[in-house]
């Protein structure tokens, strides 16, 4: 079966308009200057700056006295209240689902903010699965994070699995360099942008999320990504490591950090994913087809990703797999992630 993989930020979610939207109900509800909008949304970076730099920044400028956890607080509300997925997003993902596609969210970021956008959006029901950077401790444009979002659809990352994958993504260091070293083809949300990175580019391009789905329904046959940097076979694994090396050099030029970067992502350390006890408390929205949900550790639950394939390969296994987590003698064991059912909507 056919798997499409989706960036969630700016890809299944207009976050860029909801940040706008935070940005205009902060300034009014403190009786600011409505112009400084254009000011707010440059800080923003589309969500790459982090957010201790635009919330020190936005204190200063006003001469706030609420402490940074506070800001953050209100920020991740009210961004929170804004976010949805578009009606024609919601049509084109159950368009792929009838004509046959397994479908997956891959994400770089914080857990919770990232699964409470997919529980709040009713985005989970709609998919087979989904993996969040810091949860699995890898990140786009790592290969493997592609290969742990394969396992957690249901799709094994084995065989020619690579030649049936599409990638659909906004940010180009990320989404579509990652394809790229994957060996996926890719769809590039241009958003009205130029194409500006000279070392890959996406199989095709399109204006928004619909046209882009429609344009996989329509190119099964599309051509793959070059075979020399396909990953698993020997010159792929040869090539990983400097075109990893280049890609976070393009991502510091176009203003993305390097690492874990995504829209409002958090790099709190160390999230390991939850056993069938932890599923059954939370929200079946935003359970991944294996059963698991992010449970946030004391520690973390691995170091990065090696080349070796055989690891690798161990690696996708055990993070694709449940994995049950004990509170301590004491009780103060690892703080769970849960999030409850999204309730009904009102009639």
């Amino acid at each position: 079966m056919p798997l499409l993989l989706f960036d969630l930020d700016n890809t299944l979610l207009p976050r860029d308009a909801a940040f706008r939207a935070w940005a205009q109900d902060f300034l009014s509800e403190r009786e600011l200057p409505p112009g400084d909008l254009d000011w707010f949304v440059t800080l923003d970076g589309g969500g790459y700056v982090p957010r201790s730099t635009v919330l020190s920044a936005v204190r200063r400028r006003y001469g706030l006295d609420a402490s940074a956890e506070f800001l953050l607080a209100h920020y991740r509300r009210g961004i929170n209240s804004h976010i949805h997925c578009p009606t024609g997003h919601v049509d084109a993902l159950r368009a792929a689902r009838a004509a046959g596609w397994t479908l997956g969210i891959v994400s770089n970021g914080g857990t919770r903010p990232q699964l409470e956008k997919i529980r709040r959006t009713g985005l989970g029901p709609l998919v087979d699965g989904w993996v969040i950077s810091e949860e699995a401790d890898c990140v786009k444009p790592d290969p493997l994070i592609f290969e742990i979002a394969a396992q957690r659809c249901g799709v094994a990352p084995t065989g020619n699995w690579a030649a049936h994958t599409w990638m659909v993504g906004d940010h180009a260091p990320a989404d579509i360099a990652g394809a790229e070293l994957a060996g996926l083809r890719s769809v590039w949300l241009h958003h009205g942008r130029p194409w500006a990175e000279p070392g890959y580019r996406p199989t095709l391009k399109a204006a928004g999320l619909p046209e882009a789905v429609g344009q996989v329904l329509a190119a099964r046959n599309a051509p793959s990504p070059r075979p020399g940097i396909r990953a698993g076979g020997p010159v792929g694994r040869r090539s990983i490591g400097a075109s990893v090396r280049a890609t976070a050099l393009l991502s510091a030029r176009s203003g993305a950090r390097p690492t874990a970067a995504a829209p409002d992502g958090s790099f709190a350390p160390a999230v390991v994913t939850a056993g069938a006890a932890g599923a059954a408390a939370a929200g079946s929205d935003v359970r991944n087809r294996t059963g698991e949900l992010a449970v946030v550790a004391d520690g973390r639950s691995g170091g990065p990703a090696g080349t070796d394939p055989g690891a690798n390969a161990r690696r996708v296994a055990a993070l694709a797999r449940p994995t049950p987590v004990r509170a301590t003698a004491d009780g103060t064991g690892p703080a769970r992630t849960t999030f409850a059912a999204a309730p009904a909507a009102a009639p």
